[in-house]
């Protein structure tokens, strides 16, 4: 086994010699940010709704100061992670050494993200993770040096760490320890805005929560009744009941309680698609990597104005906005949470409402990060995600339209090896600069699906409802105006077909062209 250190993934050095000075102890604080000089050309109108949201998420940050958990890490069953000098620790078992140390740079954005300044990352080449301490208890003692050296108070590893390596780690190098679980749920938290949101994100954590429940000491206890307290009288024998098991049983019934709201926020949401449904408005769903531009291209798109951050997990509620073809049809545009390597099983489990909405759309736009080192990685592991949840819908996923964004910050090396590895695939675009973006909108109109029927119509002029109803809801192929009426030749559904059969003037057709019997 080899022990590799990791490439700098901040701007601060990863290696840091000088140990933090015990005197020097800050707290956390608000602090705000400062106001940006005003622009001789103020924008016209209200800011955006990501603006605010920006404006928000800046206005009070951490601030780099000495954790008060460093004494003794035994005495809490459960501690927020207030990240504050952390050092990352990996295992590579398979892949190259550039997949690894992508990997751990992966790891500090995360941990940047989530508030923390990242002082060292340390790789090691393994077979398989250790079962007992994760990398071994020869290299903790090489850990826990370099936490010192740095004045560390959290390590992170890139993993999943059992209880018992959690546990082991923590008595062995006396910080706090946490996994990349742990980390992806605390970023979650920190930014989840809505309702089901925020209940989503609690039952991850509660999952997440249940079999790392730990006490020491008095934490044990036995809850007896009387005054068995004193260890005297009727109801002083017995096992009893300890602390620990009181708590997992609340745990389990706030896990209930979160299970029910979020079906009851299903079932709204499955009646906001069933009047979609009804009105035949076709959906599309943008799903990729997260931090890959999907808000981005949701604001190009549509002017949405939603949140846009170059970090992590930036946005996590769907945001559905409703768009229009360059013919004229209308569809909604749903942004969807991002996807990251590894994602916890218990956040799939958790946001499965949410990921439906990508499930039963009739497009998927995958957008892929061109300016990423490894962009097949990131697309192996959302389509593993989708895959995921096809296979519990009982179904196959909808069709997919692959975006590679970012075009103008990838090199032209890799544009070229893009291009080549996704010919006549893909749709390259820049949602920044709006590059490619009208040849996007021209291939969602391809493959979103068109209306059943195809009819011709006399409406007379007193009808200006329905022939509102055709421009919206179908496709108008033709029209002309006459002293009789607006004469239409358009692709209707079979709802909106039945609303216009008393005006139809020839045999309605369906979209392969066999006449069907007019209504």
């Amino acid at each position: 086994m080899t022990w590799e250190h990791g490439v700098n993934m901040t701007e601060a050095p990863l290696n840091d010699p000088a140990p933090r000075d015990p005197a020097a102890t800050t707290v956390d604080e608000p602090v705000r940010a400062p106001r940006a000089p005003a622009s001789p050309a103020p924008r016209a109108g209200d800011p955006s709704s990501g603006d605010m949201d920006l404006e928000e998420r800046s206005s009070l940050r951490r601030v780099v100061g000495l954790s008060t958990e460093l004494t003794d890490v035994t005495e809490v069953e459960y501690r927020q992670l207030r990240l504050e000098r952390v050092v990352l620790v990996g295992v590579w078992t398979e892949g190259s050494s550039e997949q690894a140390n992508a990997s751990i740079a992966e790891l500090a954005r995360l941990a940047e993200t989530a508030g923390s300044e990242v002082l060292d990352g340390l790789v090691q080449r393994r077979n398989n993770p250790d079962p007992s301490t994760f990398i071994g208890s020869g290299k903790v003692e090489e850990l826990g040096s370099a936490v010192r050296a740095a004045g560390a108070d959290t390590v992170i590893c890139d993993g999943e760490l059992s209880p018992g390596q959690l546990r082991q780690l923590e008595e062995k190098l006396k910080v706090k320890v946490i996994d990349r679980t742990a980390l992806i749920l605390d970023i979650f938290a920190q930014h989840a805005r809505s309702r089901d949101g925020k209940a989503q994100v609690e039952l991850a954590q509660l999952s997440y929560l249940l079999p790392r429940l730990r006490g020491w000491g008095e934490a044990l206890s036995r809850q007896v009744g009387g005054r068995a307290a004193n260890g005297v009288g009727i109801g002083g024998r017995g096992p009893g009941e300890t602390k620990i098991e009181l708590d997992r049983r609340r745990i389990r019934a706030r896990m209930s309680k979160l299970r029910r709201e979020i079906g009851a926020m299903r079932q709204v949401r499955d009646t906001q698609r069933g009047n979609r449904r009804r009105y035949e408005v076709p959906s599309v769903a943008i799903v990729g990597y997260t931090n890959a531009g999907k808000s981005s291209l949701l604001n190009a798109l549509t002017d949405a104005g939603v949140l846009v951050h170059d970090s992590l997990f930036a946005t996590l509620d769907p945001t559905t906005r409703k768009a229009e073809t360059p013919d004229g049809r209308h569809y909604t545009l749903t942004d969807t949470v991002g996807f990251v390597r590894h994602l916890p099983h218990q956040l799939v489990e958790a946001f499965r409402s949410t990921l439906e909405e990508a499930g039963q759309a009739d497009l998927l736009v995958h957008v892929v990060d061109a300016s990423d080192p490894f962009p097949d990685d990131q697309i192996s592991a959302v389509r593993q995600v989708l895959i995921e949840i096809g296979e519990e819908q009982g179904g196959t996923m909808p069709r997919e339209l692959l975006v590679v964004n970012k075009t103008d910050a990838a090199g032209d090396l890799a544009l070229a090896r893009l291009r080549g590895a996704l010919a006549g695939e893909a749709v390259f675009v820049s949602a920044r600069r709006g590059d490619g973006v009208a040849k996007l909108r021209d291939r969602i109109a391809e493959l979103l699906p068109h209306p059943q029927y195809e009819v011709d119509l006399l409406l007379p002029y007193t009808e200006g409802g329905l022939v509102a109803r055709v421009h919206d809801e179908g496709e108008v192929l033709a029209e002309e105006h006459t002293p009789d009426g607006t004469r239409l030749r358009a692709r209707v559904g079979p709802e909106l077909g039945t609303a216009v059969s008393a005006f139809v003037t020839a045999g309605t057709r369906s979209a392969a062209g066999s006449d069907e019997p007019r209504s």
